[in-house]
This record gives structure tokens, sequence and C-alpha cells, in this order.
């Protein structure tokens, strides 16, 4: 297995990863050298690019990427048959070696690895940018507001993930680095959320290039944060911030959020781009059917291959991540999202496997096969307002909440079926009914559950189509091993913790 330091040495990158011609002017780039130092806005700007295009790998938002750990292992995805020791964390069978098994592809880059090569690179940028006189204020505030974020969202994933972790964020030597124990969680998430503000003041107010983060990306990012560690009202200040101040609006049709056609709608806050010819590969091959599975009535076939021939469609994805019985069974019946994640029949043909229809393209023309274009959603604000009403109750009960969980469900049903009347502890269940069916499969699901304290008792009581993780969770399952190749590279990783999150 190749090394941080492989990593963050290798140069792969080639050409422009983006859908609007103006949206790169240079070239992305990798860092080559800890000494890399720019000369000019361009090369700042190519060097940005760049961080970008390492968050479209297969270990982070390419593919299932980061999605492997936010949803396999939850109660509303999984796939629909056995893949081996790439499931690991579907199955709770994670160990320090399987735990490699996180991407698609010979050789590809891991998790671990690439969030610390985003976060090498911020600090050598950040370095470099820190006096420059080449580059004007205001680029250089964006750049640094970029630069912060990146850093900061890589940490934010790091914690989440594996708490303790090595953290730095200077440009130091290799070899220091590779001698770093792990530093406590709850430092790293106050000195990132410093960063996430100062990212949300220099950061533009929405970008009009698809693909880069705006101050309301970052300041997605800290409501989370704060939601994880408890602080309720900078959790709810900064969600009615977002919902109050930024440019974003919930769309009247739950459906339109998803169009492959409209994927710069004001509902998202942020989505990584991808564009046909270019991210080959990549998103969202793995959320869509596969012909060989379909229809349920196999004598079927034909027909529904006639069928979707005459729509240019196909059945031709991998079939990895589809919903849970469990999920198509509690989903409510009127809720008007439904149709949107959970299909059942196609062209008047039973499907042997329900499927996501929000996650697919059937296209084969514009979406074929391992060339799908469409872009992968992060962040929008219906998730914002449903923090917001989670933090509000959590803060001060449930009466000035209800405006919050209303809003989103007020799209959900017709006529609309707001709440009301709720104690606390029934509207925090409704919190995660309600995150549940809006939010399903847009990799948000685990770590809800994980910090709600509920993992372990929703894994037991959820229907699942192939593993029955319910045999083999444990409490430590909330965290990840560190890599086992990782320990054998830095054994200061041990130091702070002899059992690796549990795992030894």
């Amino acid at each position: 297995m190749k090394n941080i330091i492989y990593f963050f040495l290798l140069s792969v990158m080639a050409g422009s990863f983006w859908a609007c011609e103006s949206f790169l002017e240079e070239d992305p780039r990798d860092i080559v050298s800890p000494t890399n130092f720019f000369n000019s806005e361009a090369e700042f700007r190519s060097a940005i690019n760049g961080l970008y295009e390492i968050y479209h790998g297969n270990s982070l938002h390419g593919k299932i990427g980061l999605d492997r750990f936010y949803e396999n292992g939850a109660d509303v995805i999984g796939p629909n048959r056995a893949f081996g020791q790439v499931e690991p964390i579907q199955a709770y069978t994670l160990n320090e070696g399987n735990i490699g098994a996180i991407s698609q592809g010979a050789g590809a880059p891991l998790t671990w690895q690439n969030l610390y090569r985003v976060i090498l690179n911020s600090n050598i940028i950040l370095e470099s940018l820190a006096g420059n006189e080449n580059i004007n204020q205001e680029a250089s505030n964006n750049i640094r507001g970029e630069a912060l974020f990146m850093r900061a969202y890589s940490y934010y994933h790091l914690t989440n993930l594996w708490a303790a972790v090595p953290y730095f964020r200077d440009n130091i030597e290799i070899d220091e680095i590779r001698t770093l124990g792990r530093t406590d969680a709850t430092q790293i998430r106050n000195e990132i959320l410093t960063d996430l503000q100062e990212a949300q003041d220099l950061l533009p107010n929405n970008f009009t290039q698809g693909g880069r983060v705006s101050k309301w990306t970052a300041a997605t990012v800290m409501v989370k944060i704060y939601l994880i560690q408890e602080k309720w009202q900078e959790a709810r200040d900064k969600a009615v911030e977002v919902i109050n101040n930024s440019p974003h609006r919930l769309l009247d049709n739950y459906a339109d959020v998803f169009d492959p056609n409209n994927e710069y709608n004001e509902e998202i806050i942020w989505s990584i781009d991808f564009v046909k010819d270019i991210n080959q590969d990549d998103w969202p091959d793995h959320f869509t059917p596969r012909i060989r599975d379909e229809p349920k009535n196999s004598d079927e076939r034909p027909a529904l291959s006639q069928a979707l021939s005459e729509r240019n469609e196909g059945f031709t994805g991998y079939g990895l991540a589809i919903p849970l019985p469990d999920y198509v069974n509690k989903f409510p019946q009127d809720d008007l999202r439904r149709p949107t994640n959970i299909i059942q029949n196609w062209l008047g043909f039973e499907l042997n496997f329900p499927y996501m229809p929000k996650m697919w393209n059937l296209d084969q023309i514009n979406s074929p096969r391992g060339n799908h274009g469409d872009n992968k959603i992060i962040f929008r604000l219906a998730d914002v307002y449903l923090m917001a009403a989670e933090a509000e109750n959590e803060l001060n009960g449930p009466g000035n909440a209800f405006q919050y969980i209303n809003a989103v469900r007020e799209r959900a049903y017709e006529p609309d079926q707001p709440l009301s009347g709720l104690s606390q502890q029934e509207f925090r269940e409704a919190i995660y009914d309600e995150r549940k069916w809006e939010l399903g499969g847009e990799g948000h699901r685990r770590m809800d559950l994980i910090r709600w304290g509920i993992l372990l008792d929703v894994v037991k009581k959820t229907e699942y189509r192939i593993y029955n993780p319910a045999d083999n969770i444990q409490p430590y399952h909330v965290l990840l091993p560190i890599p086992v190749e990782e320990l054998r590279l830095n054994p200061a990783l041990l130091e702070s913790d002899q059992t690796n999150n549990g795992y030894r």
C-alpha cells in the first residue's frame, strides 16, 4: 500500500475535471514539494483546484467514497448481493486489515491518505499565501478561504471516522509528520471551527461556477460540528443564519432537487461536479440498478429490455446501494418523497429490488454505465432546516422548533401534515425519522445515528437484505480502526490508545 509520503509527492493532475469551462483558467495541479511556493494568482488557483480534484477521488466523493462509512451499516441503503471484503462496514466485520478495502479499483488511494493529502497541500498553500505580494487582497482572501475550508473539511471527516488523529496546521517536514501521535478530537474540532468561521467571512456569498464552496458551505459544516459537540445554541444560531441570510431556498417540489438537468438549483449549498467523458468510473454508478437482476419475473426481461431501449434507458449500474427492506417498509406511503426515494415498479414491470430514483440516471446516451456526469450533492438547505429544528428542540424544547421541521414537511404531504403538540422526546424521535425520509442515501445517516447514540439499537432492529450486522456490531464500531499499514509507518499512532479505537 502506498504511504502518505507517496501520495503527497505524486503528481496526477492532467486536465480539467469541471463542468463549466469558466471554472478553470489553469489545470488543477497537485503540489509536488513541501517547498513549492507560488508566484501568481493563476498558480494559486491551480493549486486550489487540485484540492477539489482530490475530493473527486474514489476514496472521498467519487463512487461510493465517504458514503461507504456514512450510509452503509445504517438503516437506509445496502447492497443487493455480497461483495466479500469490499463491504466490511456493512456486516461490521471491520478490522485493521480490511479497512483498507474502502475504494473501488486496484491501487485506489485510501480515505485516510487522501484526507491528509488535502491537509498537507492546504498547509503549503496557506504558508505560501501569507504575505505574498504577487496577488491582490481580494484574490488572496478568496484563496485563503478555500484552503482553510478544505483543510477543516478534511479534519471534519477524520474526526468523524477516527476521532483522535494526527493534527498539524503548519507546513512541517515529512519526517516529523510520520512521528505524530493522535490529538484529541475536541481540540481539533474547536480549532477547525475557528478556521471555518474565518473561511465563511472570506468566501463569496454564492459561487456562480458550479462545484466551488461558498461561505454557506463553511457555515453548514460548522452547524454539523456544533451538533456533534452538543453546543445547541451555537448550532441553532448558525443554522438560522444560513436559513435567513443565504441565497438558498427550499424548492417547492422534492424531486426537482435531484433533477440531473437542474444540478445548480437554489436548494443545493454544495455539490461536487462530475462530467461525462472526463470523470469516468466515478459517481454515481453504485446507486443504479443492474439489468441481470431485473425484472422480478425473468420471463418479462425481453419486454423490459425493449421498453427501456425505446426510451434510451437501461438498468446498467452495479446495484451496490439500494434501499433496505426496513427502509421500504417503514417509509410512509402517503409521503410525497417516497417515489423519489423508493421505486419498485418501472414502466409497468415489477422490479426484483427497490431502487432510489433520486440517485439514478437511466439515460444511456448522456449518462452511460461507467461514465455518468451527475453531480454529487454534499449539502442542501433541507438538511440545515432539520438541524435548526433539532438544535432548537434540545435548547428550548419543541415550541419554536416546529417551524423548521414543518418547513421541510410542507412539500412532503398533500394536504399538509404539520407536526404540533409533541414533547421534547417525541420531537427528538420525529427528527430521527424526518432526517431519514428527507435525506436518505445522501451521506448523513450513519453519522446521525452515532451522534444520537442509537446506532447499535437501530442496527439490531433493522431488516437487512444480504448481511446480518446485528450479529456482529459492537459499541466500538462507532469509530473505524486506523489501517494497519499506517500503524506500521507510524507506531506513535498507538501511543495514546493501544486498542486502536477498540479493535485490539
